[in-house]
């Protein structure tokens, strides 16, 4: 069950936030909204992986 809570969260994330690896963003300079927005995405990819 947290796996499909996962997945079901990895295909929200991909429909409204932005990508920032597609952006090029380089993380030494991202602002500190933009590093929990890519914290939070690599997260759930982690675990809807898993």
């Amino acid at each position: 069950m947290k796996k499909q809570v996962f997945k079901f969260l990895a295909k929200v994330n991909k429909a409204i936030l932005p990508s920032y690896t597609k952006k090029r963003l380089d993380l030494a300079k991202a602002t500190k909204l933009q590093m929990a927005i890519f914290g939070w995405r690599v997260y759930v990819t982690k675990n809807a992986l898993d």
